[in-house]
């Protein structure tokens, strides 16, 4: 079951996973039904923007019920295509991506990781994640063998450019990057960039304009 086939503004996007999160922790606890006051306030969002963002997916709710809680987010994850088999690599098997392939937020969310690869002697055949590092060199002959169809780059920046076009060659269309640099990719391949540093300096900005910053520098 999905909305209607027309691309959602981004910040809906964002907001629907947001709205996921909290179903389902609803649906673990047991809650059948939820209004969207409440639903909103979990989410962190205004009620009205809420019911904005889920008019655009189609009718739900009623009125002095709520929304069903299952049918939401079932509805929620086919339109964010987590009804599909997301089977994930990593590339790059350093400190950032042997602490993603521990993160839990892969399983159970419709993400299934299948693949790590690196380029070091010193962590190929390593085991991490219930995964034996691979040799990131073979890596046009393993995505394809593993099904891939959505690769994470953990490298560095210098290095990701390139990999990413081994990647795209080997077909998968669908990365996440975190490597500092913006990457060149043909149309039809889709990327999200991962940018800590970024999200920090915009951090630093809001502190910084509500009193929170630290001492004045010299």
């Amino acid at each position: 079951m999905r909305a209607a086939d027309k691309v959602l503004p981004e910040a809906t996007l964002g907001r629907l996973t947001l709205y996921l999160r909290v179903l389902d922790s609803l649906s673990a606890e047991g809650t059948e039904t939820v209004s969207s006051e409440v639903l909103a306030e979990a989410s962190g969002v205004n009620s009205a923007i809420l019911r904005k963002d889920l008019s655009l997916l189609g009718t739900f709710g009623r009125r002095g019920v709520g929304y069903e809680v299952g049918v939401l987010a079932g509805f929620i994850s086919g339109t964010l295509g987590l009804d599909r088999d997301w089977r994930v690599a990593i590339v790059g098997a350093g400190n950032l991506g042997r602490a993603l392939a521990g993160y839990g937020g892969f399983r159970g969310n419709g993400f299934r990781l299948v693949s790590l690869l690196d380029q070091s002697p010193e962590l190929i055949g390593r085991r991490f994640a219930d995964l034996d590092v691979r040799d990131a060199g073979e890596l046009e002959t393993l995505l394809p063998a593993d099904a891939v169809n959505m690769a994470v780059l953990a490298v560095p920046g210098s290095a990701a450019q390139a990999l990413c076009e081994r990647v795209v060659a080997a077909g998968v269309k669908n990365i996440l990057n975190f490597a500092p640099v913006v990457l060149q990719v043909p149309p039809g391949v889709q990327v999200r960039k991962v940018d800590m540093a970024r999200e920090l300096q915009i951090l630093a900005y809001y502190a910084g304009h509500a009193g929170q910053g630290g001492p004045p520098g010299p």
